[in-house]
């Protein structure tokens, strides 16, 4: 890649020069009209989705989702824009989750205490990672990353005052006010709201927010420094972009977003240890499949993603029945969690498959995700409106 390249990928080192046409369009925050119309519904659909919902079970779903996507938001940043992989997600949501636990439902720190405790911790540790991406790439940073859930988990199983260990701490007692707004006991439109509901809110809030500091980050000359890392970082570092510097940024912002996730997820748990399921392994696998299928190195591909992914585990368990059917030739069910009828998966077993499945076939064939097709989709759409438009009327809007 040339250098050309990447000071194109950086602002021009003119501030008095107006930007192009084209460069405002790329930088700007929702471009286009089809944009603005999708926020929009978005907000509509957050807003309205728990007034018409009656089931818990979906409100918890959906609400699940919008935790995953601000973690799976932070994870797109580093690895879509910045180029660094990371399986060590889940262990900075093990930290958000003990973190509240022990802050926000032990000692009674109010939410926006325990939100920036969790934020300020994982960008912390963050930090501390980003170093290792300067000496170690590609696979051995995967191993250094993946390093990060065993030490969490030893951590937490061990460190009984503040986890309570394999006994488990309850995160239920954690305040959920934020000024005169109680998300643990709220009302919206003359309805009562349970505290599901408030945590539904409380998440694609924070969805918002995040995806917010990511598109206006990647705009910026900080998220054109880390866009160049992710293609050359070499040819970045001679043109003058730190690879220390934003690769240790990206780190801490990512695992900043992700404890703050956890948090959020451990308080709509009630009750979590240090094996299920904040510190998994398959978590980490889960919100890289997220961005993947989503589409890597952007900020709707990853809420669509994990819109589609976060949820599946917990819908598989939820119609089981509808998959516990005797596998022809062999007389045993294909997915339940009777252990004496010897299925063929368990209802946890079936969703790691399903996962690995799902992004082998994202992967072979369609590895920009349903971003790609999006993109694919406009592109045809912008080449027929072209073509659709007559050689005299053409000519006369290039002059």
């Amino acid at each position: 890649m040339s250098t050309g390249f990447l000071r194109r990928m950086l602002p021009s080192p003119d501030p008095g020069r107006p930007p192009t046409a084209s460069a405002t369009a790329v930088n700007s925050l929702l471009p286009g009209a089809g944009a603005k119309l999708m926020a929009a519904l978005t907000v509509a659909g957050v807003v309205i989705c728990p007034l018409v919902l009656d089931d818990p079970f979906w409100i918890t779903v959906l609400g699940n989702a919008g935790t995953f996507a601000v973690a799976a938001l932070g994870l797109s940043l580093l690895t879509g824009f910045c180029g660094q992989v990371s399986l060590g997600h889940a262990a900075f949501l093990t930290v958000g989750g003990y973190l509240v636990a022990f802050f926000g439902a032990g000692w009674g720190w109010p939410l926006p205490a325990w939100l920036a405790l969790a934020a300020a911790t994982g960008a912390v540790i963050g930090a501390l990672v980003g170093p290792f991406a300067l000496r170690f790439k590609g696979n051995y940073l995967v191993v250094v990353t993946l390093a990060l859930i065993f030490v969490v988990t030893h951590v937490a199983r061990n460190w009984e005052g503040f986890t309570g260990g394999f006994d488990g701490i309850s995160t239920n007692k954690a305040p959920l006010a934020l000024g005169g707004l109680d998300f643990g006991d709220m009302s919206a439109f003359g309805q009562r709201l349970d505290r599901q509901q408030g945590l539904f809110y409380l998440s694609w809030i924070l969805v918002g927010i995040s995806a917010l500091v990511v598109r206006n980050l990647v705009r910026s000359r900080p998220g054109r420094a880390m866009q160049a890392i992710r293609d050359r970082d070499l040819a970045a570092e001679v043109i003058g972009v730190s690879n220390a510097r934003y690769k240790i940024a990206a780190f801490a912002i990512s695992s900043a977003m992700a404890s703050v996730a956890g948090a959020t997820y451990a308080v709509g748990l009630r009750f979590i240890t240090p094996s299920e399921p904040l510190a998994e392994l398959f978590l980490s696998i889960r919100f890289v499949a997220i961005i993947i299928v989503g589409g890597m190195g952007t900020v709707y591909g990853a809420v669509v993603g994990a819109l589609l992914l976060g949820p599946l585990p917990e819908l598989v368990k939820e119609f089981v029945s509808y998959l516990d059917v005797t596998v022809p030739g062999l007389g045993r069910p294909l997915v339940s969690d009777t252990v004496a009828a010897e299925p063929l998966f368990s209802t946890s077993s079936f969703s790691e498959a399903l996962f690995g499945l799902l992004l082998v076939l994202a992967l072979l064939f369609q590895p920009q995700g349903i971003a790609g097709v999006v993109r694919s989709l406009r592109s045809r759409r912008a080449g027929q409106s072209r073509l659709a438009v007559p050689p005299q009327q053409a000519d006369e809007e290039s002059h």
